[in-house]
This record gives C-alpha cells, structure tokens and sequence, in this order.
C-alpha cells in the first residue's frame, strides 16, 4: 500500500441536506413536496400527449422525452434520501453509489442533448414551417430520441471505465450495468453530498484525480457548450424570424413557445454548468448541495409547470381531460 491509509468497508457515508441546515424535517418537508409535484406534473403531462390527439406532434413528443427524464432524474436520488431520513441511516454501497452515477450522467447528458435537438425543432417550425411535416416526420423524431440516449450511454460508459474509483464497468442491453468497484480511497468515506455525485466522491479519493478532473472539465466543456451553441444558434435564428412577422398573433404564439423552452434550458444548464465547469476550489459543499437540488429535483418540478401554464395546448388538453373524468361540471 506504501504507507496509504485504505479502507476495505463496502458503504459511503451519505452526509445529507441536513448537515447545512438547523431545520431538518421542514427541509424534508419542502423537498419531499416539491419530489411529489414534479413526479405528478410530469407524469400528468406525458399522460396528455398519449391521450391528446392534437398532442400528438414532433415538439410535444419530444417534450415527453423530456418528462421521462424528469420523472427518471428525482426517483434515483430523493427516494434513497427519504429512507436514509426516515430510518436516520445514511450509507449507500458501492454499488448503490455506482447506480446513482450511472443513472443520474446517463439522464443529464440526454436531457441535455434532447434540449438542443428541441431548440433545433423550435428552429424548423418557425424559420421553416413549410417543410416542417418532412424535416420533423416521425422516423426523425425517433432518430433524435435515439440519439440522446445513445450518446447518454456511450458517455457514461466512458465515464465509467476511465473513472478512478472503478475497474470493470458493463452495460447490458437494457442500460442495466454491473460495476465492480476497486479504488484507493482515505479512511474517510464521508461523502459531503446527499448523493454519489463525481465531484463530491473524487474529494475521497487518496490516488492523484487531477488528471481526472481536467478530463472531467474537458468532456464539461464538450457535453455542455456544444448543445449550448447549437441553441443559441438555433434561437438567434428564430429571434430574426420572429421579428419579421407581420402578424402580431404569430410573433405572439412564437414567443409564448419558444420562451417556455429558454426557460427551462436556462433552469438546465444554469446548475449544470456550476457544477461540473466551475472549478471545485470556488464552490463550497453546500452551494453544491443546492446546485444538485436544483437540477435534479426543482428543475423537474418546474418543467411541466412551465409548459402547462404557458401552452394553450396542454392547458386545452388538461381541461379536456378534467370534463371527461367528471370534476368539472359541464
């Protein structure tokens, strides 16, 4: 060992929200309401597009990709969260912790692409909206799903056999992975977080991660900008295209759409860019709690919110489905 201190436990220390605030079960209470809103928002909404023929478009299937994800990115954090709160324990496995990173990287990074794929959707429909129905037809819409989370997966995997901590890393055909982790770790296995997150773990490790950690900024830098530029580009041509409409009710429901989308990008990214661009050294573990518990629990509870409230489709949707169920008196 050459004089390096190990460990051989099987568990990490989860430190948790609570470590940072006096307040605990009104912290618990908060995050727990905001878990079961996004969870039923989304949820509602990915009902509405498959039910809602009117829904049935190239910008609202990719917006029920973007509520899968959403449902995907809270249930592997909050609920292991929740049980460590209840029961007052608070350690993960090894392999408990490899699922969370497997998981939660493979979710950001699609969520990622599939919003500039839907910027690029926002893109054809305003500049070009007659070739629209060819350049957004339905065997495309399945290529740019496909393609998110194909990158999704090659990524993590990549992510996977490079990281320090792990020496084999599978993925099956059903994104199910069987990850073996060996790595020199310090005595301490108090990870600052409330989950396994890359840059609280490699704060454990006692092997030199710098080497690491540029190629973690690197694939940052690629993984984030990229998809940022392609929507800045796609956005600076829907603005010149917006501004030459004529009709005021045109450029109206163009912004109305388009607006909704740059919020949620600004949600996404905005936190993502913090954590994983953002030099460590100028970060604390609490900003970095808030940061996580903003991209993988506020984010999801605010993106159908966003397109409920400001799409006159879904809203129509929504009330369609209330009369039909009898809660709304006709």
């Amino acid at each position: 060992m050459g004089g390096v201190n190990q460990s051989v436990t099987s568990d990490f220390l989860l430190v948790g929200l609570c470590s940072h605030s006096g307040s605990c079960p009104l912290l618990f209470s908060l995050v727990a309401a905001m878990f079961i809103v996004g969870l039923l928002g989304n949820t509602v909404l990915l009902f509405l597009i498959c039910m809602d023929p009117r829904l049935h478009t190239p910008m609202y299937f990719l917006l029920s990709q973007l509520s899968l994800f959403d449902v995907g990115f809270p249930l592997v954090t909050i609920p292991k969260m929740a049980s460590d709160f209840l029961q007052v324990e608070s350690s993960i496995t090894f392999g408990g912790c490899a699922a969370q990173i497997f998981f939660l990287t493979l979710l950001g990074v699609a969520e990622g692409i599939l919003l500039a794929l839907m910027s690029y959707d926002r893109y054809v429909a305003v500049c070009h909206p007659l070739r629209y129905p060819v350049l957004m037809r339905r065997q495309v819409c399945l290529l740019m799903v496909g393609c998110s989370w194909t990158a999704g997966v090659l990524i993590q995997t990549s992510i996977t056999l490079h990281f320090p901590y792990c020496v084999a890393g599978m993925l099956n055909a059903s994104i199910q992975t069987s990850i073996t982790l060996h790595f020199p770790y310090c005595a301490s296995h108090t990870v600052d977080h409330f989950f396994c997150e890359v840059p609280a773990l490699l704060q454990l490790s006692c092997a030199d991660t710098s080497a690491y950690e540029l190629a973690l900024s690197i694939s940052g830098v690629l993984i984030l900008m990229l998809p940022l530029s392609l929507i800045a580009i796609s956005y600076g041509h829907v603005l010149r295209a917006v501004l030459r409409m004529r009709s005021e009710e045109a450029r109206h429901k163009a912004f109305t759409t388009c607006s909704s989308h740059i919020t949620v990008v600004g949600l996404f990214y905005c936190a993502a860019v913090f954590m994983y661009m953002v030099p460590g050294a100028y970060h604390s573990p609490q900003q970095d709690n808030v940061a996580s518990l903003f991209y993988s629990v506020i984010t999801p509870m605010l993106n159908p919110l966003i397109y409920s409230l400001r799409n006159r489709e879904v809203r129509m949707a929504l009330v369609k489905l209330i009369s039909r169920s009898g809660l709304r008196p006709k």
